[in-house]
């Protein structure tokens, strides 16, 4: 630690509290509270992305999250509401509109019942709309939950929310918290990587990936299907690899220097990631290069090589996890549907939309299954928050059907590493307003996914400006029902 920190450090109530006998009641207090022995075992400064065990044996050794980006209209996708229909154009009930704001409607909306057909599928009898064409052929290798939850009902807060446990930045994302607890299993390789495609970064930027106040190794890296597979990794014109080596051999003394004069933790790190992206030139190329696939798999995706497309991603994910990739998060923007242009309404917008990423989604959990790593990969299909049963006000004349931002509940799809097969989790009212049966709240999903990995969420922690934060902060249960 940094002199300096550490000089500060023992100026504080908490520390004057621990020293101030093993046995007083100040230090038994603050040990309750704070919980010192949390933590996960301390890492190797020059291996920060050593494999780790976690807390107890995981189902889930990896994880695949599918992000589309803007918010699904889950209305019009996997949960069917008949009263709803049967009450399309109507005024909104007074209730459900007092007291409330949303992001783009004021007055009175009309309720909006989903053009969509629907029909039930697989042994659980899932509901799925007939913008779904492939998902309801492995409606039995899946669980949907229509009763997730958010507190946030724009984009940016909601998506750091989902994946940093706060709607603010400056927190771990969820990627970075796995990659901090367990390591890699393939020390040439980032052990969080994130692909994007549509063009378009999400709208909570780059803090969804970010390492917020963990070590910055922890991060996790973009990595693109088109061109460099990493930005800045490549040796400038004029370099080649001995050059490098020798340039790095330079800057790792001067950086053990400093890390023996200050004893800045993030100076290690400093070493470890330039030692990463030497060994990142090599194995990312490799691994991102999917032009040997078979045809017939690249066919089934829908993949093709040098395509930036999410498709593409969906088959690099594979690729990754399979080369000992921890998490591996996919961004896919436009499910942003308003109506307020073709490709932003529920009928023939969210058809295309679904064309291009239904495909490749069931094709990444058809090929985990036959190669064997579906029972411990974990996916996740979603988005930040959910649309409302009313239409959105901007585009309330429009020809082109759209929703407004709803918080309260969306639907969320999950596959693989002990979750319930062909089952459907929780019911939200006739009109889609309100949960009435089993609500999953995102700090619970986020509590879930950290079960399946081998942790308890309230004991991966890490110690910032005098106290122990974890991903799901003060909140969060592990929602059992939907484990196998």
């Amino acid at each position: 630690m940094n002199p300096h920190l550490l000089k500060l450090e023992h100026q504080t109530r908490r520390t004057f509290l621990r020293r101030a006998g093993q046995f007083s009641l100040g230090a038994i207090a603050l040990e309750t509270l704070t919980d010192a022995k949390a933590d996960i075992n301390p890492t190797d400064p020059a291996r920060p992305l050593a494999p780790r065990a976690p807390h107890f044996t995981p189902k889930a050794k990896r994880v695949i999250y599918l992000h589309m980006s803007g918010a699904p209209p889950h209305l019009d996708i996997f949960d069917y509401k008949p009263e709803l229909v049967k009450r399309n154009g109507q005024d909104c009930p007074d209730q459900f509109l007092k007291g409330r704001r949303f992001a783009f409607t004021s007055g009175v909306p009309k309720l909006m019942g989903t053009p969509r057909k629907y029909a039930q599928h697989g042994h659980g009898g899932i509901w799925m709309s007939d913008a779904l064409t492939s998902l309801p052929r492995i409606a039995n290798d899946i669980t949907v939950i229509k009763s997730i939850t958010t507190d946030e009902f724009n984009h940016a807060p909601a998506e750091l929310l989902l994946y940093t446990g706060s709607g603010r930045q400056g927190r771990p994302a969820m990627g970075t918290w796995v990659t901090y607890g367990l390591g890699t299993e393939n020390e040439n390789l980032p052990g969080f990587v994130v692909l994007i495609s549509s063009g378009v970064q999400p709208s909570g930027g780059q803090s969804c990936w970010g390492n917020g106040f963990l070590p910055s190794v922890y991060q996790g890296v973009q990595c693109r299907s088109k061109g460099d597979p990493v930005l800045y990794v490549s040796n400038p014109p004029g370099m080649d690899r001995e050059m490098r080596r020798r340039t790095l051999d330079t800057l790792r003394d001067l950086n053990e220097f400093q890390a023996k004069e200050l004893g800045s933790p993030e100076t290690a790190t400093r070493i470890a990631q330039y030692e990463l992206a030497f060994r990142m030139q090599t194995s990312v190329p490799e691994v991102m290069d999917i032009s040997k696939e078979p045809a017939a798999l690249l066919e089934s995706y829908g993949a093709k090589p040098g395509d930036a497309s999410f498709a593409n991603n969906c088959l690099l994910a594979r690729r990754l996890i399979e080369q000992g990739v921890r998490y591996v998060q996919l961004f896919d923007w436009g499910w942003d549907f308003h109506g307020t242009g073709a490709d932003t309404g529920i009928t023939d917008g969210l058809t295309k939309k679904m064309a291009r990423t239904d495909k490749p989604v069931v094709a990444l959990i058809e090929d985990l299954k036959q190669r064997g790593l579906l029972d411990d990969t974990l996916i996740v299909w979603g988005g930040e928050f959910g649309r409302t049963p009313f239409r959105e006000g901007r585009t309330a004349a429009s020809a082109v059907l759209g929703r407004d931002h709803y918080p309260d509940c969306f639907s969320l799809m999950l596959a693989g590493a002990g979750i319930k097969k062909g089952f459907s989790y929780g019911e939200t009212d006739e009109l889609g307003f309100g949960i009435v049966e089993n609500k999953v709240h995102v700090h619970d999903l986020q509590a879930t996914i950290m079960h399946q990995l081998g942790f308890n969420h309230e004991k991966l922690t890490f110690r910032f400006q005098g106290r122990d934060y974890r991903l799901t902060d003060v909140h969060g249960h592990v929602v059992k029902d939907i484990l196998a």
